[in-house]
């Protein structure tokens, strides 16, 4: 019969087929890839940046006295920046006081020439308040930031040290990265014994100076 030799031929395409899917389920897969990167590990040096968090500067303003009216002061300024918001400041100066008013009254006045001298210095605590910015004209601005500060110290006057709390507000305006214009308002409070008798006074104080930092 001739349908023999049909069926041995479907019979032979049907075993090759499936040899032929089962080498092609046995091969591995393979991925092109077009670009294999090389890259060669490097030491790199990282620059060291200044961080700018010390700051040293001077300022001059009034000193009023309690008792004895206003006068011209001086002093110097040393300050760390804690952070964005704390930082920590030491200040030293002096001032030079009249009795001319009581001398009106008593005869001699109360100190043993027309002036004394009043020096203080103080270690503080400011906080920022309100960072941001002043506009110097209509398209300068430059960034600034109003502080509340406070802290301690030591007042010599009148051949008396007492120990002072100082607190206040102030404004810091940066002209550049290294220089700054701050002006200040404290209080500085501390007893005094004048004519036999002890008082607490407040002497406020209004300054402003110049600070670079390093």
């Amino acid at each position: 019969m001739k349908t023999k030799p049909l069926c041995h031929a479907i019979v032979l395409a049907a075993l090759g087929a499936s040899c032929f899917g089962a080498a092609a389920a046995d091969a591995p897969a393979t991925t092109d890839q077009v670009v294999l990167p090389q890259v060669d590990r490097r030491d790199v040096r990282v620059p060291r940046f200044p961080t700018n968090d010390f700051e040293i500067g001077a300022f001059a303003g009034s000193y009023s006295t309690q008792n004895f009216g206003s006068s011209p002061v001086v002093g110097l300024r040393l300050g760390y920046h804690i952070s964005e918001d704390f930082f920590v400041e030491g200040a030293l100066a002096q001032t030079k006081v009249s009795d001319a008013t009581f001398r009106q009254v008593l005869p001699g006045g109360i100190f043993p020439g027309t002036t004394e001298k009043l020096s203080y210095y103080n270690l503080s605590v400011g906080y920022n308040v309100l960072p941001g910015e002043v506009f110097v004209g209509s398209k300068n601005a430059k960034p600034m930031a109003f502080y509340l500060i406070g802290g301690v110290g030591s007042t010599s006057f009148n051949r008396q040290r007492q120990s002072t709390f100082n607190l206040g507000a102030g404004l810091r305006v940066y002209l550049n990265d290294r220089f700054a214009l701050q002006l200040d308002v404290r209080d500085h409070m501390f007893s005094l014994d004048l004519l036999g008798k002890r008082q607490s006074t407040q002497n406020p104080e209004l300054t402003a100076g110049i600070t670079t930092s390093f």
